[in-house]
C-alpha cells in the first residue's frame, strides 16, 4: 500500500572538482571535495494522480526529480522545504533528487537498495546537467573527497575526518549547466591539482587552501566572491567560493569576523536518510524558516 514518506538530505558545498563526462550516467561524475551541511532539504513524497513538485510551497520544475519519479514508474506530489538558496552552489537540486528517490522508494514500496537509489538520483542529475558530484557526497555526509567519478560501484569516496562550523553568504546565482556544457579543460586541470594537494594531507586547512587556488586557476572566481575571501583572509579566517555559485563559505567564524552577517550551520556528520513522522514535521518547519541557518 502506497503511503507518505519524508527524507532529509544535507546541503553540499563543493570546494573544487574536475569534470568527467561519460555516455553512461552511472560512470559520469566528478572528482573533488566539499563539505556537507547540517542545513539541508526536507523532501515529502505522497501518491498523486499527477506529478507535482513544490519548493517552499511554490511550484517548481526540477528535472532530476521528474527523472527519478519516471525511473521509479510513479506519479507523486513532491514537497520540499529548505532555507538554502537555490542555484547558488549548495546542492539543492541534487538533494531534491536524492530525497525524492529515498522517500518515493519507501512510499511506494519499491524495495531498492541505498546504492541503487543513489545511482538513480546521481544519473538523474548528470542527465539534467545540474550536477556531477553532489548526490554521492550528500549520500555520504561529512567532508567527502570524491577520488573517482561516478555512482556507487563506479566512484570511490574518502573523506576528511573532521567536523566544523560553516558560515556562508550568497551574492547571486551561477548556471551549473552553462559551466558544465562548455569547455571544462582548464577547470578539470585545476581540479586535478587541487585533489592531489588535499589527498597528500587530508585536513580542513588543506581543503580550504586547495579550494581557493582552484577558484582562481579555474577562472571561476567572481569579483564579489574574491573580495569577501580577501576580507576573511585579512582577519586570519579560511574562506573560498562555493562551486558552482556566486557564494562564499568559511570555516569557523571567518565571515562573521570579517563583518558579514552570514548564515550559519555545521558539517553534517551523516548522509541522507528517511525521517519518522514527528522528526519530519519538526525538521520541515526548521528548514522552511528563512532564519533557520542563523539559529545553528
Amino acid at each position: 500500500m502506497a503511503g507518505e514518506a519524508v527524507a532529509f538530505v544535507p546541503g553540499h558545498v563543493t570546494g573544487f572538482f574536475s569534470a568527467h563526462p561519460n555516455d553512461d550516467p552511472r560512470v559520469a561524475g566528478s572528482r573533488g571535495a566539499g563539505v556537507t551541511l547540517s542545513t539541508g532539504v526536507t523532501v515529502r513524497v505522497r501518491p498523486a494522480e499527477t506529478t507535482t513538485v513544490t519548493l517552499g510551497r511554490d511550484p517548481v520544475r526540477i528535472d532530476p526529480v521528474e527523472r527519478v519519479l519516471n525511473a521509479l514508474s510513479v506519479t507523486a506530489a513532491v514537497d520540499a522545504e529548505t532555507s538554502l538558496p537555490l542555484g547558488a552552489g549548495f546542492g539543492v537540486s541534487g538533494a531534491m533528487a536524492l530525497g525524492t528517490a529515498l522517500a518515493a522508494n519507501d512510499a511506494f514500496g519499491r524495495a531498492l537498495s541505498e546504492n541503487e537509489l543513489v545511482t538513480l538520483a546521481h544519473g538523474a542529475e548528470v542527465q539534467s546537467d545540474t550536477g556531477l558530484g553532489d548526490v554521492v557526497a550528500q549520500a555520504r555526509g561529512g567532508v567527502p573527497i570524491r577520488l573517482e567519478p561516478g555512482a556507487p560501484g563506479e566512484g570511490l569516496l574518502d573523506g576528511v575526518p573532521a567536523q566544523t562550523r560553516v558560515e556562508y553568504v550568497t551574492f547571486g546565482e551561477l548556471s551549473t549547466e552553462d559551466v558544465l556544457s562548455g569547455d571544462t579543460t582548464r577547470l578539470s586541470e585545476a581540479g586535478a591539482r587541487a585533489l592531489s594537494t588535499l589527498v597528500e594531507r587530508p585536513t580542513l586547512d588543506r581543503f580550504m587552501f586547495a579550494s581557493r587556488r582552484f577558484a582562481r586557476e579555474a577562472g571561476l572566481l567572481t569579483d564579489r566572491a574574491e573580495a569577501a575571501i580577501r576580507e576573511v583572509n585579512a582577519v586570519d579566517g579560511e574562506a573560498s567560493m562555493a562551486m558552482l555559485g556566486d557564494s562564499v563559505f568559511a570555516l569557523g567564524t571567518g565571515l562573521s569576523d570579517a563583518g558579514y552577517d552570514p548564515s550559519v550551520c555545521h558539517t553534517h556528520p551523516a548522509g541522507a536518510r528517511l525521517l519518522g513522522g514527528d522528526e519530519a514535521d519538526a525538521l520541515a518547519d526548521h528548514e522552511s524558516s528563512p532564519a533557520a541557518s542563523r539559529r545553528e
